[in-house]
């Protein structure tokens, strides 16, 4: 038992030092961390609302904060994003998070490294931290639910978007990904009428 105790200890800490060695923003739990106190009661996000009757937006896409990472120590926050047009977001990483993504109806292509994968209603992709992706909606509208773990400064990036009215230059919308744990690393992907 111990020796199960250290060997998961020392390989999640390696990320976690090498993560905190690079300078970038942490703000995420880590090995190291202590474990958040779990949630003691339950709560219930009514459709179309966001936790905290909270609502942020991708564009005109409705973006709503379901679980926060408020509720759970950090350790995850899930989201439902509601596309109302084509396309989605620009080429980036995730330093530290692992996404989740179940379609709930629409038609998307995501890219995650090398791969391209096609999915539709029921389907559901896991991107890996530290590789980068993107997705694109394919059809006129869609709906996805996606979970982060951990929950990072998602919740916080999506607001900062969301009260962005201007334009951002590219240096800015590079400092809002490293400011919330993440890299851009390109533009989103054509739509395709």
């Amino acid at each position: 038992m111990q020796r199960r105790h250290f060997l998961a200890t020392t390989l999640l800490a390696a990320p976690a030092a090498a993560l905190a060695a690079t300078g970038l923003p942490t703000g995420f739990p880590t090995a190291n961390a202590e474990p958040a106190a779990p949630p003691t009661r339950s709560f219930t996000v009514t459709a179309g609302e966001g936790r905290f009757q909270e609502k942020t937006f991708v564009g005109p896409n409705p973006n709503d904060i379901k679980i926060s990472g408020k509720d759970t120590g950090g350790a995850l926050a899930v989201f439902e994003y509601t596309g109302m047009a084509k396309g989605g977001p620009s080429l980036h990483l995730h330093l530290a998070q692992d996404e989740v993504f179940y379609v709930v109806s629409g038609d998307y292509l995501f890219v995650v490294g090398e791969e391209q994968r096609q999915l539709k209603a029921g389907d559901t992709i896991f991107l890996p931290r530290q590789v980068p992706h993107t997705w694109t909606q394919l059809s006129d509208t869609g709906k996805l639910v996606y979970f982060l773990q951990p929950a990072g400064q998602m919740e916080d990036f999506f607001r900062a978007r969301s009260g962005s009215k201007a334009p951002l230059s590219v240096a800015e919308r590079e400092k809002l990904f490293t400011d919330h744990g993440m890299k851009l690393l390109g533009p989103p992907l054509p739509v395709k009428s």
